[in-house]
């Protein structure tokens, strides 16, 4: 009987160290929270996305300028459908369905530009310095910003 409890608690360290394992390597970890885009003019707010845990989004939380000249709520005025054109910028989902790539890294993202109103493929890092380095790509051509914590 005592070998049969230390081979059940043998196998249940084993299911509990793999299930840790998974767990980290999917882990979105230091990249949650609020991020200042290059410049400071916004600020992403990035977590788990809605429809699918593993995987990241992010959120327009936060405009330098929030308002137009009219004194109205900036609008999404650029956007390709035009039955998005007079929702305000505010609340807009940025970025969308990340995955983790590695340590640090994430991948196979969208990332929506409301200047230009076009969205582009995205990637992002987190850098050494702890500054989240955000990557729109055009066929094999990359632009990126460096988004810092607020």
């Amino acid at each position: 009987m005592n070998e049969l409890v230390k081979w059940i608690a043998g196998v249940i360290a084993v299911a509990l160290a793999a299930s840790l394992s998974i767990h980290a390597h999917a882990a979105p970890g230091p990249v949650l929270g609020d991020w200042l885009t290059e410049g400071g003019g916004a600020k992403v707010r990035i977590a788990a996305c809605p429809d699918q845990a593993q995987r990241l989004c992010g959120t327009l939380v936060w405009l330098k300028q929030p308002n137009g000249a009219d004194g109205a709520p900036i609008r999404d005025g650029a956007n390709p459908d035009a039955a998005l054109r007079a929702r305000p910028l505010l609340g807009i989902a940025m970025v969308r369905d990340f995955r983790a790539d590695g340590s640090g890294r994430w991948a196979d993202g969208r990332i929506y530009d409301p200047k230009s109103g076009r969205t582009y493929r995205s990637k992002m890092q987190l850098e050494a310095d702890g500054s989240l380095k955000v990557d729109g790509c055009v066929l094999v051509i990359c632009v990126g910003q460096t988004w810092t914590r607020p």
